[in-house]
């Protein structure tokens, strides 16, 4: 047994597929194959089960592919220390980052941060929270930027700023004329919310306080995937959303009017970088986290004094 060999059996389990996980692996379809075999019978377990496609892990192999994953996990790990008692900076930094996030917050930051290394590698991927905890843990992620607490047993969070909730409503939409807005002012029956899988959606059901199970319309029902296609959902066809700030950075003048405060204190989601627990990139995430605040801060507030952080769960 060898690591390569267990390296090949987790990227197997990964992709479902022999094709794609060859071409992931850079190596030919015939030589994965072969030596998930002989990983198989060097320790007498049939790890997949090739009878249908996709492949999939077998329930014998299913706790050998996570301890191979742990495995690798650590051997990174120590190349990476290795690396920073060297005094060297990684040669990659692998991201995951929430897709309410991603379209307005890296704009922001990335262009600086890559020139300020422009020897590091960064390879980011816009990923639900559950998927950014699952690669956490099995090791193909070194970092994840998305709303906090987690509440996730070895994941480790460090705060990065507070993005303030908005109410984002067509001009027909009965709100009281006051400058602020109250969450029991938002009718259920005209709001829009994100499919299912999507954090904020439980952000946005805890702030108006509403049921998972609620129908909000009874003529035509849809969850849409992204906050654009909210703002557009209002502007075409009424009724009204809850937007995070970064996202009013790319909005017309017209737009803006649309726009509306909540009373103090204001509700915000709490945005982090977040590792697992015995990530090894320390130097890494604090060079991230104090790029990102240097860059942010202007915009939306690091302190949650006086703001109101609206839980996920």
């Amino acid at each position: 047994m060898n690591l390569q060999q267990l390296e090949y059996a987790v990227t197997l389990a990964r992709e479902k597929s022999f094709s794609k996980a060859a071409s992931r692996c850079f190596v030919t379809q015939a030589t994965l194959s072969m030596m998930v075999k002989k990983l198989e019978k060097e320790i007498g377990v049939v790890l997949f089960d090739r009878s249908r496609l996709p492949v999939s892990v077998t329930p014998f192999g299913q706790s050998i592919i996570q301890q191979a994953q742990k495995v690798l996990a650590e051997i990174k790990t120590i190349t990476a220390l290795a690396a920073e008692i060297r005094g060297e900076v990684d040669s990659e930094i692998r991201i995951g980052i929430i897709p309410t996030l991603a379209p307005y917050l890296l704009p922001l930051f990335i262009k600086p941060f890559c020139d300020q290394y422009p020897n590091l590698k960064v390879d980011i991927k816009d990923l639900i929270t559950d998927d950014i905890i699952d690669h956490l843990k099995e090791g193909s992620l070194d970092f994840g930027l998305c709303a906090t607490p987690l509440h996730e047993a070895g994941i480790h969070e460090v705060p990065l700023f507070y993005e303030e909730f908005l109410v984002y409503a067509s001009s027909n939409e009965f709100l009281p004329n006051k400058k602020y807005v109250l969450p029991e002012h938002i009718n259920p029956q005209h709001l829009w919310l994100l499919e299912e899988g999507h954090c904020m959606r439980n952000q946005l059901l805890n702030l108006c306080q509403l049921q998972e199970d609620h129908h909000y319309r009874i003529q035509f029902h849809y969850r849409a995937g992204s906050i654009e296609t909210l703002i557009n959902l209002v502007d075409r066809c009424e009724g009204i959303t809850v937007i995070p700030k970064l996202t009013t950075l790319g909005l017309s003048k017209e737009q803006m009017a649309k726009v509306r405060e909540f009373a103090s204190p204001k509700p915000v989601r709490e945005i982090s970088l977040v590792s697992h627990q015995h990530n090894p990139k320390a130097k890494l995430m604090l060079q991230l986290k104090t790029s990102i605040r240097q860059l942010i801060s202007s915009t939306v507030p690091i302190q949650h004094k006086g703001l109101r952080i609206v839980q996920i769960e």
